[in-house]
């Protein structure tokens, strides 16, 4: 009957929290990194508060919740044709992947280091390769599921993903010669987005943010985050249930701003 299954839906209502800042946004050295990645001004952070118990069995009604709140769709930024606008139109259903997310240090790239992916000076090991005239292992490990560095790292992790996004970059991007610029931006952005608590008894730091990543269609298809399918398009949401505070990530594949 699916006038039941309606009425036990959990109704969030969400509030935009315009006072919240994120460092990787603010930050002069790693906006200029975004600006070589050619990501600058196409990737942004939001933050909303909702005012329902959140449990990450719920996060689909939470997800379709969030992209028909009425105060979402005046806020929400998304790109269209290198302009930020808001959502426009009824979004008519919504796809909510919850994402692992808990890691709390950096020790799950410690792997790059013992494959050879980086060498012991953190340089990013080159390879030869038919398309790519100037490719490496990090690259190849990143994107060609069939190369022997694939299995390297547990790709499922927000963690991974969050750095898999940065190295990859925009449509314009310099890549880098040494590792340590994409770990420390990871770092910054994912210590910005997720939230810890630390166990009073164990002094064990456990994650408590849930992470999913979200895409949303309107009568004529997937809108947000954006229209063209590419998985350097992305948005995740990540939900601290506690201070009940959802955090949107997100980012336009495109050609990024040349200036600060």
């Amino acid at each position: 009957n699916p006038t039941v299954d309606m009425a036990s839906e959990t109704k969030f209502s969400f509030n935009l929290l315009p006072t919240k800042t994120f460092s990787f946004l603010q930050d002069k050295s790693t906006l200029q990194l975004l600006m070589k990645w050619s990501m600058l001004g196409r990737i942004s952070a939001q933050a909303f508060s909702f005012d329902q118990n959140f449990y990450p069995y719920n996060s689909h009604d939470f997800t379709l919740s969030f992209f028909r709140d009425p105060c979402v769709l005046t806020n929400l930024r998304k790109m269209e044709a290198g302009a930020w606008v808001t959502l426009e139109g009824e979004v008519v259903c919504v796809q909510a992947e919850v994402v692992p997310c808990s890691k709390v240090s950096m020790e799950m790239f410690d792997p790059l280091y013992s494959s050879g992916i980086i060498t012991s000076s953190g340089h990013i090991t080159k390879c030869f390769h038919d398309t790519h005239p100037d490719y490496d292992l990090l690259r190849q490990m990143l994107q060609e599921d069939g190369s022997e560095e694939y299995g390297v790292m547990e790709r499922r992790e927000f963690l991974f993903l969050v750095f898999k996004h940065m190295t990859l970059g925009g449509e314009l991007c310099q890549y880098e010669d040494t590792i340590n610029p994409y770990i420390d931006t990871t770092r910054t952005i994912y210590r910005d987005l997720v939230s810890v608590q630390k166990n009073p008894e164990s002094k064990e730091i456990s994650v408590v943010s849930t992470v999913i990543k979200v895409s949303a269609l309107d009568a004529s298809g997937v809108c947000y985050p954006a229209r063209e399918e590419e998985d350097q398009s992305f948005s995740y949401l990540i939900v601290n249930p506690f201070r009940r505070h959802v955090y949107v990530f997100y980012h336009c594949y495109g050609v990024g701003a040349f200036t600060l």
